[in-house]
């Protein structure tokens, strides 16, 4: 992934309310969840959530959700040969061209370029 993925992984590990909510988006990654649903996760108001999440973490969270995302798709292209589309709405993106987007915007190339290079 890009630079962008450089966000501090360990804010989750020292905060229960950030870890709550990083077990809730692993375990449900393909269902939509906004920074609201978040927020009740964590226990906190959403104005507050979002600025404590941005502060700990040093990305907003609808940026660190997406990077998550992108990387479960990584990992099943690695590990299973399905359709891209199939991909996509198993880790949650409802279109495949916002997927399409948001993994050319954090890897630099399509999804399909990617998968062509795990392919060869």
């Amino acid at each position: 992934m890009g630079p962008d993925q450089n966000f501090n992984a360990k804010a989750f590990d020292y905060y229960p309310e950030l870890n709550r909510v990083r077990r809730h988006f692993e375990t449900n990654h393909s269902e939509p969840m906004s920074l609201s649903d978040a927020a009740k996760i964590a226990g906190l108001e959403a104005k507050h959530f979002g600025k404590f999440f941005t502060q700990k973490v040093g990305i907003g969270f609808k940026h660190w959700s997406t990077l998550i995302r992108i990387q479960k798709a990584i990992n099943l292209m690695h590990q299973e040969h399905r359709p891209l589309t199939d991909i996509a709405f198993a880790i949650g993106f409802h279109d495949y061209g916002t997927f399409e987007r948001a993994f050319k915007k954090h890897t630099g190339i399509t999804p399909s370029e990617f998968k062509k290079t795990i392919q060869t």
